[in-house]
């Protein structure tokens, strides 16, 4: 049959409705805080090359394009020709998945009249997988936990309950982790599902000439939005925290005709601490940042991400090599668009926003050693929460707003109710913005102890503590995050921590750079921010030099 390109677009856009049931499928089923409140999912649909046509809104960055490379990784792996209805494939490889070994991918063929035609997948993140768990200690990707190669977890419809034994057996929170691997086959389930009842909808039997027609529409508009771009190489550090010792991402970006290089070389080595980077993972949120700039409005799939290429020396933190320690690899994985932006500032200085918070604030908390030999309640728990971004070029940067994440903050009363925890605050942070022309978006505080007589780890790995986000062109720095127990002194950004019952955990997230000097934002705006409280009196008069204040 023909297909007009009218058609075309009506299934494409049918396809994008399919993926976001599928996203949203996972989300309901899934037993983890972290994934029904806090979205940290992908999924997608691929034609039967592994190509990836759409993806779900829904999702972060680091799940859905480390996801585009895997589908194809398992697909060359396993063989069409091997594969049956029902099938199911899963691993949690670092350098094949998403970074780290919390992270399972699936992936399912779909089948119509008897042939694949293409696949679902989907990414979540796993609460514990055992080991050292989510913390920067882990000295290589032993210590961390249970590590599946590319296997088959449903074959013909029938679980593999050898291996789903295993992952229980390997975890501290078993019941959460079947729970959430049955939600993960549900997602690549509902997706089949749907696709297929799609494709009877529209009379077709395969899906190559849609998936032609998505992905080199994305291909051709992506090339246009970089045919309108200045051409060059541009150059930029950026130091992080680091483990004990701040460290240098380098980025050299050189934007061509038909494509966009990104290349990591000069960036600082790994090191014997869990916060060192695949080079797929370092990628995906690269070209993320990359994309929110030049064509935003093209949907994302294998067209639109086909003419960005990213490099990066074999051993650098930004690719590192197996068997690195990586648990907290979004550390300084999600940092990479703030040193990507200094690149693209450069070129486009009306259009790249400053610096924000961007590492989440990522807080897992667990018991300690003696609580499983006193009999006391056991916990494994991982808490969300994000900062400040920066100031955009005409408008403030938004204030306790994930990005380049895109993970939803844990919510107070879920975790409440599902963890031994109280929460005795969460607010904004008044003067947390860098100021400017366009203010930088505010980090907030929060308060967190235990509900019970017992005492409970935290695994830290967080960065802006020693080098806030930056300000551009003129804007000035957004206030550091800072994290202390009681009273006590402020603490490092990266280690475990004992928080004693009764002592209240306090940590404040940073704010976003801002962007423009600050004698020139507008004094409506200077006053609504004072009005709302989101600048002091103080910064008022000092800062944005507003005498008329009292």
């Amino acid at each position: 049959m023909t297909l007009t390109p009218t058609k075309l677009q009506v299934m494409w856009n049918r396809l994008l409705a399919v993926v976001e049931e599928q996203g949203q499928a996972l989300i309901r089923a899934a037993f983890s805080p972290i994934v029904r409140e806090c979205g940290d999912i992908s999924a997608g649909i691929f034609d039967v090359q592994g190509r990836m046509l759409a993806q779900a809104v829904t999702g972060t960055p680091g799940h859905i394009n480390t996801m585009a490379e895997a589908v194809i990784t398992l697909r060359d792996r396993f063989g069409i020709h091997d594969m049956a209805p029902g099938d199911i494939y899963m691993t949690n490889d670092p350098w094949i998945a998403s970074g780290h070994l919390n992270d399972f991918l699936l992936m399912m063929p779909v089948f119509f009249e008897g042939r694949v035609i293409g696949f679902t997948a989907c990414t979540s993140h796993l609460v514990d997988l055992g080991g050292q768990g989510m913390g920067p200690e882990g000295a290589d990707i032993y210590d961390e936990g249970l590590l599946i190669p590319p296997c088959k977890l449903v074959d013909r419809g029938e679980i593999n309950a050898l291996l789903l034994e295993i992952v229980k057996a390997n975890s501290r929170e078993p019941v959460a982790n079947e729970g959430d691997i049955y939600a993960l086959i549900a997602c690549c389930e509902a997706g089949a599902t749907r696709l297929s009842g799609m494709m009877a909808e529209f009379g077709i039997t395969d899906l190559d000439v849609l998936a032609d027609y998505i992905i080199d529409t994305s291909y051709r508009g992506t090339l246009d939005a970089i045919a309108e771009l200045p051409k060059g190489t541009w150059h930029h550090v950026l130091t992080v925290d680091g483990y004990g010792a701040p460290i240098d991402l380098h980025a050299t970006l050189t934007i061509a005709q038909d494509h966009l290089l990104l290349d990591f070389a000069g960036t600082a080595g790994c090191i014997g601490k869990g916060i060192n980077v695949p080079l797929n993972y370092a990628t995906a949120y690269s070209v993320f940042a990359l994309r929110c700039i030049i064509g935003p409005d093209i949907p994302n799939n294998a067209g639109s991400l086909a003419p960005f290429r990213v490099t990066g020396p074999k051993g650098c933190i930004l690719n590192a090599q197996a068997p690195a320690p990586v648990a907290m690899r979004h550390t300084l994985g999600q940092m990479t668009p703030d040193l990507v932006y200094g690149c693209l500032s450069q070129a486009l200085p009306d259009l790249v926003p400053a610096e924000g918070a961007s590492c989440m604030y990522d807080l897992p908390l667990r018991h300690v050693a003696e609580a499983v030999d006193r009999g006391d309640q056991q916990l494994a728990i991982e808490l969300v929460f994000s900062g400040g971004t920066g100031a955009r070029p005409g408008l403030d940067g938004l204030s306790a707003t994930a990005f380049p994440s895109g993970v939803w903050g844990s919510q107070i009363e879920m975790t409440e109710a599902v963890a031994p925890v109280i929460f005795h605050r969460r607010e904004l942070r008044p003067d947390s913005g860098g100021a400017g022309r366009m203010r930088g978006g505010l980090g907030q505080r929060i308060e967190v102890s235990s509900s019970i007589d017992q005492d409970f780890m935290l695994f830290l790995s967080v960065e802006r503590i020693d080098n806030p986000a930056q300000g551009r062109f003129g804007g000035l720095s957004g206030a550091p995050g800072r994290i202390r127990i009681g009273q006590g002194p402020d603490l490092p950004g990266k280690g475990e921590m004992r928080v004693k019952a009764g002592e209240i955990l306090t940590f404040d997230t940073p704010g976003g750079g801002g962007f423009g000097p600050p004698e020139t934002r507008a004094e409506d705006a200077v006053e609504r921010d004072l009005a709302e409280g989101l600048i002091s009196p103080a910064a008022a008069t000092e800062i944005y030099r507003r005498k008329d204040i009292t």
